[in-house]
């Protein structure tokens, strides 16, 4: 009954602080007027008016008249026709929300096991939300020895005890629990502990990590409800609400745009995205494109001066602006206004508002015109270099260390990006030096303690306490230094994704004979030296192409200029909202992989046939998107490509008979252009992606995104953020259904690409074209050897048959 009365307090606590009135102020000089649309009178029926306990009836607002919103500081109010109904009352949203372990940074859930018997996970929430409800609901898998033993698990959240729950037997894998927790508790930083009751039993027994077993299960998720605070039209908040740092659950905000839209608007729109993106990272998010439609919540709405979305008609000016304002639908939401008369103040403003710094309580910003420098080859912040040895330290986040406490910890990660093209000759490999340093305790095993290293999942090697050979032991065992505190450790090529992760695990064995006390010693240290590196400088940036295992990893070849200086973002003629959608969320994966938004992009509507646009196309990579109802635009584009699209299919050309005679001399005999096609016509509903040489120039490359149809197109957001389609992406080919995932086939022919010299390129070339130099060789020899036998039998017929020669 306490916490009942409590949540009803936070509620009227927060109606309390929402609808407290703003004094109406003058307008900011040189703001401009934006006009509203009329408001219904009754609240849109999916936004609820609280949030009421179980089993107690809704809450309704009885008044008979709601006060009008109050007016966002130094704007004036919003115009309204006189015919218009009464305003809404302003209602405070509720959200709820649900967040997985595997969410808060443990994608293999809590493993509870050896001395390792307390773990705790640390995970935020928006700070603008007032939690009213919270339920973890707890999946344990516990091992059957762990479970014979009837032991408990401690919760604890954020220092205060939530309870404990058994450890017994089940009659499953898996056991689920639901545990209430007090809202009080959860804010928005937070931490949840486990605990083995039963520890001290545990521990002074040996080997236990195998035998004596607790896993929080990735999938346990904490369900929240709660309310939406109004943070106020105050451009200095952003990117909050529209984003907020401290969520950890994917993010969807709508991005609006006027009925005629326009290339330079989704250009814009691309440079917001791609900096979202750059925010979000690990977490995801993803675009919601609508025109002439307002969005129920949060959103961005981008146009000309006195542009129409929704009802809403944009403000008249002569510069760009950036302005934020009450969403007319609900004014605890906000509009983000972006605004400019063409591509250059678009751009800006763009520009300007992923620079962030505003000044607090500041609605309304004019935006000046500025160059804006280009990104040069391979300069993407989040790549590691390749023209020096790179130190660990440098690929660490802020909140890590290169020092672990105690025996049992949290393996030593250091994750890095890197340009998806590095080559090297057969046999070579990429050097790394690794410096650590174990506890010099008397009671630490040197023999069976090592540290392990494994590279993207694959084993590299355990490197031992002490150094190994006859000559070191003997000295050891004279009592000499034998410590082995550094080592080479070569990185085979094909190790290297465009995304990487070292990770190191001292893994710490006691003698038999050491005492128990020393098993939870967090006094002790092992460390991972700072003049740790890896070096890639002998690396080239070259590669094959098409290949879709490059674009869905790093959105390369595109961001081989980070900032897209050098695409074309290319759309049909009257773009649907789905392919608009699905552009912005390839725009906000760039600004993942790379650090940098795509503040150079150009996006185009349809094939240009002339000016400015076809010579920029000229010298361009082309990221298309489209579907299969664009059936004009996908022949045009289509047209010299070894894919063709009609109507309602989509399929694969038979290459001519030159081609074919083509790939074979080529030693190119793993070509399935038949199973692709077959595949597209045996699958009505699909979305995938192809690629191949551009029309434009045979030295630049097309991507399309393409599906069967707007729904499909709109689900490849879900279908990247799965690492098994992310796998199965290769080729020039990746046709993903809901039925068999994805399924990818080489149709074309590749063709080189990057920064290699030319008397190098004739040793790749031979290297990769064996059959051909086979058969050239084979040619070769076949004339020499025949004028050589001509040449001989004629000089052999000479000196036999002098006579036939003196007459000459």
């Amino acid at each position: 009954m306490k916490r009942m009365t409590f949540k009803a307090c936070q509620v009227l606590l927060a109606l309390c602080v929402m609808t407290r009135t703003v004094p109406a102020q003058e307008p900011q000089p040189g703001a401009p007027e934006f006009t509203a649309p009329a408001t219904d009178a009754a609240a849109p029926s999916d936004i609820p008016a609280t949030l009421s306990p179980q089993g107690a009836a809704p809450q309704t607002d009885t008044s008979e008249s709601a006060p009008v919103p109050a007016i966002p500081l130094d704007l004036p109010p919003p115009t309204q026709a006189t015919d218009s109904a009464p305003a809404a009352p302003q209602l405070i949203p509720g959200n709820a929300v649900s967040v997985t372990v595997a969410q808060m940074g443990q994608p293999q859930g809590v493993i509870l096991s050896g001395g390792q018997l307390q773990a705790g996970i640390n995970f935020t929430l928006p700070s603008d939300q007032v939690i009213t409800s919270a339920q973890l609901n707890l999946n344990l898998k516990v091992s059957p020895d762990m479970a014979a033993r009837n032991a408990t698990l401690q919760l604890m959240m954020n220092g205060q005890p939530l309870g404990t729950v058994p450890l017994g037997t089940s009659d499953s894998n898996v056991s689920n629990y639901q545990l209430e927790i007090p809202a009080a508790l959860v804010v928005s930083s937070n931490n949840i502990s486990f605990k083995i009751n039963d520890g001290d039993a545990l521990l002074c027994l040996r080997d236990l990590s195998d035998k004596y077993q607790v896993t929080i299960m990735p999938d346990t998720r904490l369900d929240l409800e709660g309310q939406q605070l109004n943070i106020g039209a105050d451009l200095s908040h952003f990117p909050r609400p529209f984003f907020d740092s401290m969520q950890m659950t994917p993010t969807t905000l709508a991005f609006a745009f006027p009925a005629k839209l326009l290339p330079e608007q989704v250009s814009a729109a691309a440079i917001v995205a791609s900096w979202l993106g750059i925010q979000a990272d690990y977490r995801g998010i993803n675009f919601d494109a609508m025109r002439d439609k307002l969005p129920e919540k949060n959103g961005i709405l981008f146009g000309k001066p006195g542009d129409t979305i929704g009802g809403l008609t944009l403000p008249e000016t002569n510069t760009p602006i950036l302005q934020i304002v009450d969403n007319p639908g609900n004014p605890v939401y906000k509009l983000l206004l972006v605004i400019g008369n063409n591509d250059q103040q678009l751009r800006a403003a763009a520009s300007r508002l992923t620079r962030g710094d505003f000044k607090v309580q500041s609605p309304f910003m004019p935006v000046d015109i500025q160059t804006i420098p280009r990104s040069k080859p391979y300069d993407a912040p989040r790549w590691i270099p390749t023209d020096r040895p790179v130190r660990l330290v440098e690929l660490m986040r802020q909140d890590q260390s290169l020092t672990v406490s105690g025996i049992w910890h949290e393996p030593l990660r250091v994750a890095f990006r890197a340009a998806p093209d590095l080559f090297l000759w057969d046999g070579e490999t990429i050097p790394m030096k690794i410096g650590y340093r174990f506890p010099s305790e008397s009671w630490i095993d040197d023999q069976r303690s090592y540290l392990s290293m494994t590279f993207n999942g694959t084993f590299l090697r355990n490197l031992p306490v002490n150094k190994q050979g006859l000559l070191e032991m003997l000295w050891h065992k004279l009592g000499g230094d034998a410590r082995q505190e550094s080592a080479r450790v070569p990185l085979e090529p094909y190790l290297i994704y465009g995304d990487n992760q070292l990770s190191l695990y001292f893994n710490i064995e006691t003698k038999e004979a050491a005492p128990c006390s020393v098993l939870l010693n967090n006094n002790i240290k092992s460390r991972i030296d700072e003049d740790s590196w890896i070096d890639l400088s002998k690396t080239r940036h070259f590669s094959l192409l098409p290949n879709l295992s490059y674009f869905v990893g790093a959105s390369f070849p595109f961001t081989r200029l980070a900032d897209f200086s050098q695409t074309v973002l290319l759309l049909p003629e009257t773009p649907a909202d789905s392919e608009v959608g699905t552009l912005l969320d390839l725009a906000a994966r760039s600004g993942i992989a790379t650090g940098t938004a795509l503040y150079h992009n150009r996006v185009m509507f349809g094939l240009p046939s002339g000016g400015a646009n076809l010579a920029f196309l000229n010298q361009s990579d082309v990221l298309a998107v489209s579907t299969l109802d664009q059936n004009a635009f996908n022949r045009a584009l289509l047209a010299q490509s070894p894919f063709t699209a009609n109507e309602h299919t989509f399929g694969v050309r038979e290459p001519t008979m030159w081609q074919t005679a083509q790939r074979y001399l080529e030693g190119d005999w793993t070509a399935s252009g038949v199973d692709a096609d077959r595949y597209f016509s045996s699958n009505e509903a699909w979305r995938g992606f192809v690629s191949f040489r551009s029309q434009w120039n045979p030295s630049r490359l097309v991507v399309m995104a393409i599906g069967s149809n707007g729904d499909q197109l709109s689900r490849l957001y879900t279908d990247l953020n799965s690492a098994r389609i992310n796998a199965g992406i290769r080729g020039d080919v990746s046709i993903i259904t809901d039925e068999n995932g994805v399924r990818s086939f080489r149709v074309g022919q590749q063709f080189p690409s990057g920064q290699m010299p030319w008397y190098m390129m004739v040793v790749w070339y031979a290297n990769q074209h064996s059959a051909l130099l086979a058969i050239v060789g084979l040619l070769f020899a076949t004339v020499i050897g025949l004028s050589l036998y001509a040449l001989l039998k004629r000089r052999a017929h000479k000196r036999l048959n002098p006579q036939d020669y003196d007459s000459e």
